[in-house]
């Protein structure tokens, strides 16, 4: 599919829910006069316990919609979707894709004890994706990495609980193996996770290093747009609309919270622009 690209449209950022608000922080530091659109599947969230050809269905159906909403690009904030869902979408859309890979390879650079840990959703650790980073920079090294999943992290972000009594026992129980190895980075492999990073610290003070690609996705970014002459040349501030799959007063209580972002960085209008789309 295409149309005609303009730098004044906006960006296209999609999630299954509120994690991708964590990569939306860091895209709106790296790119301040831009537009986004982000876009919430929350009526079919989580992915992380999905069949592979479901995550790719509703990825594709998520973008079609975006791409319908005249962006100029998506940004596919969520690793399980980008896990099994990046070559199928730019074979069917010409427009720049990025998606996202856990952050493997600065948490590499960055391990003293030589073991570094990933937390991720069950796909993600199921998918290509992380296997094929692991495989071919942590193997070579000889850096052991320590893998942790769970299928209640997600829910629990998504239900306003990131720092509940329930989320710090799930973390405690599947972290524990991780710093018990020596561990000193942990690669948080799901955009939902660096919301979690209060309960980490309370958990397990300064054992980790977090590590995450919202940064160096934003950076990416950028750089993709700048190459295809699709930066923006409006001077000011750039906005955001939210577009969810579900019930819009179901979602606007998490998304009036985070759309700060996991530094804060920007504040939240009140209230929010959140309409309802179907994909």
């Amino acid at each position: 599919m295409s149309h005609p690209m303009s730098s004044a449209a906006p960006i296209g950022v999609f999630d299954s829910g509120v994690g991708g608000l964590s990569v939306l922080a860091e895209l709106r530091r790296a790119l301040p006069r831009e537009d986004f659109i982000y876009l919430a599947d929350t009526a079919h969230l989580p992915y992380g316990t999905r069949e592979d050809d479901d995550i790719r269905q509703l990825t594709a159906r998520a973008v079609t919609a975006l791409h319908g909403q005249g962006v100029k690009a998506v940004v596919v904030a969520c690793n399980t979707a980008s896990a099994f869902s990046l070559d199928h979408l730019r074979s069917h859309f010409a427009l720049p894709i990025i998606g996202l890979v856990p952050a493997v390879k600065p948490a590499l650079k960055a391990t003293r004890t030589g073991v570094v840990g990933v937390l991720a959703t069950p796909s993600t650790m199921r998918g290509s994706l992380l296997q094929t980073v692991i495989r071919e920079y942590a193997e070579p090294t000889g850096i052991q990495v320590v893998k942790a999943a769970s299928p209640e992290l997600v829910p629990l972000i998504e239900t306003g609980q990131a720092n509940s009594p329930r989320t710090r026992a799930v973390l405690r129980d599947i972290l524990t193996p991780i710093a018990e190895a020596g561990g000193d980075q942990l690669v948080l492999g799901c955009t939902h996770y660096p919301f979690l990073s209060g309960s980490i610290r309370a958990e397990f003070g300064d054992q980790f290093a977090l590590v995450d690609s919202g940064a160096a996705v934003a950076r990416h970014t950028r750089n993709v747009l700048e190459q295809s002459g699709l930066l923006t040349e409006v001077p000011q501030p750039g906005e955001v609309r939210y577009l969810v799959t579900g019930e819009v007063e179901a979602a606007r209580p998490q998304l009036t919270m985070l759309s700060g972002g996991s530094a804060g960085l920007f504040a939240a209008p009140s209230p929010l622009d959140i309409a309802a789309i179907q994909t």
